[in-house]
């Protein structure tokens, strides 16, 4: 394992996230559960099912240099609900392209849905804070990527970065999916005027939309030294149940959300890792109505936590400890990143158990600066979210609720949000005791 000294640490860390996944990607890829399958009428377009997009951009960052690039998406060809994405970016030695279709009804039935989307790119300097499932870690050594690991220790090195997600989803006959598969909003200024989908009891079968999933997902990932490289692979599958009781899948003032999945490696693909994991989230949302400034005022709660029963940490004759059965850096009881203590690096703490806990207040403004500006409507941009955040987190070894709770990390944050043609876009700005990192996302985190 390579690792760096402190101080160089110390440079700004600013979007280590894809730009891909800013743009487009980002609230796909992240969103391992599953949405409520709806379509949107705009009433200031009552006639425009077709939505779309397309975006030149361009980026730089301390490990990828000035890269160029350019995106673009459809929503509402061939079905009202679909969306297809693209995207396709460069630089000096950074390079990628990702596509994806989403929620494509499948032909003759109602409640059947499939999505799949990937990625193939090459990254300078791509970080890990992995290495205890490759080479035993030295007696009275944290291991890499545990709740009191150091943040030097890592791995950094050019490689590529390939990812696979195809994904089956069902809408189950009962709450407000009942009569139909899809949930159909009305909005007006990016706001909600027709019925609510749910929020207003707890209870499936009348309230809210419950969707069944069945995922592949595959990764290939390398890091390319000057005297070797390391690669890895895997392919594994995801069992998932939703059940959302917001008034507003896309963007809740009120009613709660719950998520509970198990996934596994899968024997017949040659996988470096063998391993299985346990997720629940659940996520509650309060609405304090409406003021002189804002249109809505919204606190949001979000609790999740994960297991994995086959990681095992095996001590050696010299003392030293290797992990076995363990999912890998990126995958299973993992924190760090655009959605889970943003305020710490990608995949930054990974364990045998995590759980975390959030709360963010989102203040919907009246005040829109760009609701004149024609050259820009192009976007429908309907409204900006002023958002403040904190989160704590740990992992740990074992699944205790004493052992997770003490010594856990916080972070706190400010975000800038806006609904832009059906979709919430977010730059995230978060600050924790190892830095502050910028993320440009699609979607809430919760």
């Amino acid at each position: 394992m390579r690792t760096q000294p402190a101080n160089q640490l110390l440079m700004c860390r600013v979007l280590r996230s894809l730009v891909l996944l800013s743009l487009l990607g980002g609230g796909f890829a992240q969103a391992a559960s599953p949405r409520v399958k709806n379509t949107i009428d705009r009433i200031e377009s009552p006639n425009r099912v077709r939505e779309n997009l397309l975006l030149p951009y361009l980026f730089s960052t301390d490990t990828m240099g000035l890269n160029l690039g350019v995106g673009g998406m459809i929503k509402g060809w061939h079905q009202d609900q679909m969306t297809l994405g693209a995207t396709a970016f460069g630089g000096d030695v950074s390079r990628g392209v990702w596509a994806g279709v989403f929620n494509y009804q499948i032909e003759g039935t109602e409640r059947w849905f499939a999505s799949a989307h990937g990625l193939w790119a090459y990254y300078p300097d791509q970080r890990a804070y992995a290495g205890g499932s490759i080479v035993p870690v030295p007696q009275g050594t944290p291991i890499p990527g545990s709740n009191d690991s150091s943040n030097s220790q890592y791995f950094e090195a050019d490689g590529n970065s390939n990812w696979l997600d195809m994904r089956l989803e069902y809408a189950l006959p009962i709450g407000a999916t009942a009569n139909s598969g899809m949930v159909n909003y009305r909005l007006r200024q990016g706001l909600l005027v027709s019925e609510p989908s749910g929020g207003k009891e707890w209870n499936p079968m009348t309230s809210g939309a419950t969707v069944a999933m069945l995922r592949y997902f595959s990764r290939y990932q390398s890091f390319e030294f000057e005297t070797q490289k390391l690669d890895g692979d895997f392919g594994a599958v995801e069992l998932g149940l939703l059940y959302d009781n917001t008034d507003f899948a896309i963007n809740p003032s009120y009613g709660s959300r719950q998520w509970l999945s198990w996934s596994t490696d899968l024997d017949w693909v040659d996988s470096d890792f063998e391993w299985e994991f346990w997720q629940f989230s659940a996520s509650k949302f309060f609405s304090f109505g409406e003021s002189d400034n804002a249109h809505q005022r919204v606190l949001a709660l979000n609790l999740w936590t994960g297991y994995s029963p086959s990681w095992e940490l095996e001590f050696m004759d010299d003392g030293s400890r290797i992990i076995r059965g363990g999912a890998p850096y990126n995958e299973g009881a993992t924190l760090g990143g655009f959605t889970r203590m943003r305020g710490y690096d990608l995949n930054r703490f990974h364990d045998k158990a995590a759980l975390y806990v959030s709360a963010e207040y989102r203040y919907t403004l009246k005040y829109n600066p760009l609701a004149e500006v024609n050259w820009l409507r192009f976007l429908r941009l309907d409204w900006f979210q002023l958002v403040g955040f904190v989160e704590a987190g740990r992992v740990a070894p074992e699944y205790k609720l004493s052992t997770l709770t003490e010594e856990m990390k916080f972070d706190y944050g400010v975000s800038l949000r806006a609904m832009t043609a059906g979709l919430v876009v977010r730059a995230d700005l978060a600050k924790s005791d190892e830095g502050t990192n910028l993320w440009l996302m699609v979607d809430h985190p919760f």
